[in-house]
């Protein structure tokens, strides 16, 4: 794994001339997104990043924290016992950088269950990292287990459905086999191409459907403006 992602966030935050990063997925071209994004303040975070932020409690693991803006404003304005994993090892150097006290390289899957934590955070498409729909029991048992008594997980997604063409009916024309929200994603960056990978945007009816099944509660907390959710998942 070239951690073109990574690199990006840790060319921004050592201004080794960092460049936008290219994404293009199975269903969508190529497109522009500013790593600059990535290390918004709070007070430039869409309202389902706020309202998760403000929901969070006790100890708190940040799974897929990126650049580790999320984290920092639990840590600095919310004086928050938070612990950031990333798979990227450029990620966590620039969050190391950047001041967070408590971050490691890490796949959820591997974290040990004995550390226990009152909210786990999974945003900016926080299913993503469960790659497709039949690994999702996978990370939700794995979550689960990261949980204290009356522990929390927050997470975000879209139903992407709206990507999709219509038919004369208005029925959407998905794909037959599979699950619509799986797709694959490509990123570029200074030239070069990450390998493939899987990412899942998940519609809330089949999250909560999936959280019952592994024995959570889920609640939608709140909606965005454009097909986007929060949800919380609970014991």
């Amino acid at each position: 794994m070239k951690d073109l992602f990574g690199k990006a966030i840790l060319d921004y935050q050592t201004n080794n001339n960092p460049e936008n990063l290219i994404t293009e997925t199975t269903i969508s071209d190529a497109d522009e997104m500013s790593v600059a994004y990535l290390f918004r303040e709070y007070n430039e975070m869409p309202k389902l990043e706020k309202k998760a932020l403000q929901l969070a409690k006790g100890k708190v693991l940040d799974v897929g924290c990126g650049a580790g803006s999320h984290s920092l404003y639990l840590q600095n304005k919310k004086n928050t016992e938070v612990t950031s994993i990333d798979i990227s090892t450029n990620a966590i150097s620039a969050c190391k950088l950047r001041g967070l006290k408590n971050v490691a390289v890490e796949n959820v899957l591997n974290y040990s269950s004995e550390n226990k934590f009152d909210t786990i955070l999974l945003l900016m498409n926080g299913t993503g990292i469960f790659e497709k729909i039949n690994k999702i029991s996978e990370y939700l048992k794995k979550l689960k287990s990261l949980l204290n008594n009356k522990g929390q997980i927050l997470i975000d997604s879209s139903d992407i459905i709206y990507m999709f063409d219509q038919d004369d009916e208005g029925a959407y024309e998905i794909p037959a086999n599979g699950y619509y929200g799986e797709l694959q994603f490509d990123i570029s960056y200074k030239g070069e191409k990450e390998t493939s990978f899987d990412w899942l945007y998940l519609d809330y009816n089949t999250l909560q459907n999936a959280a019952h099944a592994n024995g959570l509660q889920c609640e939608l907390i709140l909606e965005g403006e454009h097909y986007d959710y929060l949800a919380k998942l609970s014991l």
